[in-house]
């Protein structure tokens, strides 16, 4: 068993992310990772819990990834976005604040913003791969 406060983990901040093999910048965002455990095929965590911070008007663009998520909003309103996989349009926009969570399963593209232009904005981020073998 490991305890810690999430503080006193390294604050790492995230420039940019891949999506259909292109770069994309973030803006203000930073990340600190509170869990991880094992290890997918890229080197990144079959499992983890995340702190992310969101400066005013911080960005994550379009973006998908392997891994199913679920975001839990602590602190500030976000705008979060679904695109169309096919034409990277948006399809549903979501306000979401404190005490809400957005689930995001594999693959599936989206993003979101700090819809403040004065304070910071915080959410918790769990992931974990699933794979086919792995239905109950």
């Amino acid at each position: 068993m490991d305890v810690l406060k999430w503080n006193d983990v390294d604050e790492i901040k995230v420039k940019k992310f891949p999506y259909k093999g292109k770069m994309y910048d973030v803006k203000g965002i930073s990340v600190r990772w509170l869990s991880k455990c094992g290890e997918d095929d890229s080197g990144q965590p079959e499992y983890g819990l995340r702190h992310f911070t969101a400066a005013p008007g911080g960005e994550i663009p379009v973006h998908n990834h392997f891994y199913h998520q679920t975001m839990y909003i602590l602190t500030g309103q976000f705008e979060c976005w679904r695109f169309d996989p096919e034409t990277d349009q948006v399809v549903e926009k979501w306000t979401c604040g404190p005490g809400e969570s957005i689930y995001v399963p594999s693959m599936e593209p989206h993003g979101m913003k700090n819809l403040s232009d004065t304070e910071p904005a915080t959410f918790l981020c769990c992931i974990c791969n699933v794979y086919e073998d792995d239905v109950m």
